[in-house]
């Protein structure tokens, strides 16, 4: 058997922001673009892990009133606000965690929010006996929107080449709503009109 090896440079495999620090992967504009002509949020938006404010800035464009905050100082927002631990009530939450950290996120949103709570996850977050049991079982999404376009998350500064290999959606959760979770395919077009 032989081995080929892939020398070309690569799209990350694995998300792991913030874990000390320097690692960050902005959010494409196009994603939160996506999801704000899909989903209507009404009052005020915390983006709680705002990095350098790419989907706070996006919100603000769709006419929200947004509160930027991030664990890190990334030169936007409120820095040194760890979201975790907070107990700052909001109409509405909306942001890419940290994946480390993306269950504690659900959790600290659902606590911290009247309204929604909309978190850009990896569509294995579905996965799990764990969440199923500590999240879906006791609090399921109101929708589940599925990227039909890939999402590539660069870390700060890369050059921007090939596709990543990760699904990605939005799961929202909306205190309003009571139902069962719907899920929902995203639109296409987004990517192209605001790359």
């Amino acid at each position: 058997m032989t081995q080929q090896f892939v020398l070309a440079p690569q799209p990350t495999m694995k998300r792991v922001a913030d874990l000390g620090g320097p690692d960050f992967y902005p959010t494409p504009e196009w994603a939160t673009h996506v999801l704000a002509d899909n989903e209507k949020f009404e009052g005020d938006i915390w983006e709680c892990a705002c990095g350098d404010g790419a989907m706070a800035e996006v919100l603000k464009k769709n006419g929200n009133s947004v509160i930027a905050s991030d664990l890190y100082d990334r030169g936007y927002g409120d820095a040194g606000i760890d979201f975790r631990s907070e107990n700052r009530l909001v109409d509405n939450i909306i942001t890419n965690p940290p994946f480390h950290s993306a269950e504690e996120f659900v959790h600290a949103g659902l606590r911290q929010c009247t309204g929604k709570l909309a978190l850009l996850l990896r569509l294995a977050f579905l996965e799990s006996a764990g969440r199923q049991k500590s999240i879906f079982s006791k609090t399921p999404p109101s929708s589940v929107w599925i990227f039909s376009e890939r999402i590539t998350f660069y870390p700060s500064g890369a050059v921007r080449k090939g596709s990543g290999t990760t699904a990605y959606a939005w799961y929202v959760w909306d205190h309003n709503y009571d139902g069962p979770t719907q899920l929902k395919w995203l639109p296409t077009g987004y990517k192209s009109k605001f790359s």
